[in-house]
């Protein structure tokens, strides 16, 4: 028995080390993704996909870039900017040119090109419409950012976030449990002080019969010294 109660503990402990383990390995993950693509906007980057391949080999598809606002007033040729084509669609492209307005010196445009275009885009870019400049990239950390935020991809990440909370109560629940205590080991040591007791209560009763007995033993000489007497 005592084997087989070792085995299971054992067990147990092997199977909560590797929950444990698989857990902190899955939450990692999870929160790496999270500051990648909502954390970051609290340092004031704006986090954009690379959905097309007009700025390959710089940027490659599928890619996560990180923009930050900057002072118009500092860009220049050769610069990438990321811009808004209309209210719906953003474009990120290198600076040829910078334009300035002829009748109002203080309004600044930008011709701009892909890398990969062979040609320059057909409009200007007014400086208003610039958001920043990519600083950073993540390579295929796009194609995530893009799954999980429509379905199905919303679906599988909250069920692994589900999953993810099922194995930490599972890991602490099998690291938590103990062993009960065998019933007779309590039994033998509960009846322990009882037989103490008993003895103790023994050992007066015999001491007053052997007192009684000698009580006897003196009567029945004094009853032979009167007879002798008489």
């Amino acid at each position: 028995m005592g084997e087989t109660s070792d085995v299971k503990k054992s067990m147990r402990k092997t199977i909560s080390i590797i929950l444990k383990t698989v857990t902190t390995v899955l939450v990692a993950i999870a929160v790496i993704i999270a500051i990648m693509l909502v954390g970051m906007r609290i340092f004031g980057f704006h986090v954009y996909t690379v959905l097309s391949g007009s700025m390959e080999p710089t940027y490659h598809v599928g890619s996560l870039i990180y923009v930050k606002e900057v002072d118009v007033d500092e860009l220049k040729k050769d610069d990438v900017i990321t811009f808004m084509l209309s209210d719906q669609t953003t474009a990120t492209h290198r600076i040829v040119e910078v334009v300035p307005d002829e009748n109002d010196p203080d309004v600044i445009r930008f011709r701009t090109k892909g890398d990969a275009n062979s040609v320059e885009d057909q409009s200007l870019v007014h400086y208003e419409n610039v958001i920043g400049k990519p600083v950073f990239t993540i390579p295929y950390m796009g194609y995530v950012a893009n799954y999980i935020q429509q379905p199905p991809g919303i679906y599988v990440a909250i069920a692994v976030a589900a999953a993810l909370v099922m194995l930490v109560f599972c890991a602490d629940g099998l690291s938590e449990k103990k062993e009960e205590p065998a019933p007779a080991a309590e039994t033998a040591t509960g009846n322990a002080p009882d037989l103490e007791a008993n003895d103790a209560k023994a050992m007066p009763e015999e001491g007053s019969a052997d007192t009684a007995s000698q009580g006897s033993s003196v009567e029945e000489s004094a009853s032979q010294e009167d007879q002798s007497a008489e």
